[in-house]
């Protein structure tokens, strides 16, 4: 009985409409994606940029830093219209979605990647203003094959999705995988490889995603994450990285020595340490101390027997 009349902001009447949030609204650029479902998506491409620069500094043999840029949402239009042209511009499938998504290489890191895998430094580097040749396409799609398997395994706790390559064109004008006022989330990433850096921007339309946006409201998307971290998945942690090779190294003793102790050393010498033969080994993992070995011999083999870690008192 007590309850206050709502405001209303069409009326007859005027009314106090100080209480009343009103907000400006573009109709050229709806925006059909609420702020929690786009930091959702900020965040899982955030995983899937790790993955994918993991991936290719294995790769590659040489470190790569990707990283989001941005996450908007504009038209389909907007999009194309930002675009150099030529470029590396690929369809991507994402069964079961119907639909197609599309990733954009910049050529400023696609030929850094190519004269990479073909042994050069990108020292002096020409980066040319023409289209892929067939090779240059054939090497660029053996890292875009290892972003697909990073995008499926980012979509993995949301959704199982089979992201595959699909054509590639140079000039993205040709490309209308939606109408032009569709639309799209823009995810833009940035590539740094050495000395050289560029951009690459993946375009998700609003239409092909539909199905599943509702999964990307704040609580799905947490309730997701921790459902990860059961007792399969640290199995399959575990399972990946037991195959991972490490270095390991034993340091008998450490010293110091001039330099012209170390010019006149000759055959015979010996170089003494205040280390006790008989003092345990130290054992580093990467570089890193571990453990505590004793010295010995093991079927005629130089051999070291783990008495323990390393402690912080070592």
């Amino acid at each position: 009985a007590g309850e206050q009349p709502r405001p209303q902001i069409f009326s007859r009447f005027r009314r106090d409409l100080e209480k009343v949030e009103i907000r400006p609204y573009d109709f050229k650029r709806p925006e059909r994606i609420s702020k929690d479902q786009m930091r959702a998506l900020h965040t899982l491409h955030e995983a899937f940029a790790r993955s994918f620069g993991a991936s290719m500094s294995g790769f590659l043999r040489t470190i790569v830093e990707v990283k989001v840029a941005h996450t908007e949402q504009m038209t389909y239009s907007e999009f194309i219209a930002g675009l150099p042209n030529p470029t590396s511009f690929n369809l991507i499938d994402c069964a079961p979605l119907e639909g197609r998504i599309c990733l954009e290489v910049s050529p400023l890191i696609i030929y850094p990647i190519i004269d990479r895998l073909l042994g050069g430094t990108n020292r002096d580097l020409f980066v040319p203003q023409r289209p892929m040749t067939l090779i240059e396409t054939r090497l660029i799609q053996k890292i875009l094959h290892r972003g697909m398997t990073a995008l499926s395994e980012a979509w993995e706790g949301l959704r199982k999705i089979d992201f595959s390559l699909g054509e590639m064109e140079s000039n993205p004008q040709l490309v209308q995988i939606v109408p032009p006022n569709e639309v799209v989330v823009v995810i833009g990433f940035e590539l740094k490889l050495v000395n050289r850096a560029g951009t690459m921007s993946l375009c998700i339309p609003f239409n092909t995603v539909e199905p599943i946006m509702e999964d990307l409201s704040a609580q799905s998307w947490f309730a997701a994450d921790k459902g990860r971290a059961g007792p399969q998945y640290e199995a399959s942690i575990e399972r990946n990285l037991g195959r991972a090779e490490l270095e390991i190294e034993a340091i008998l003793a450490e010293t110091h020595m001039t330099v012209s102790d170390l010019r006149n050393l000759e055959v015979g010498d010996l170089i003494l340490t205040e280390r006790s033969s008989s003092a345990p080994v130290q054992v580093n993992i990467e570089g890193r101390p571990k453990y505590l070995a004793t010295l010995g011999q093991y079927k005629g083999q130089r051999a070291l027997c783990i008495d323990g870690p390393v402690k912080q008192s070592d």
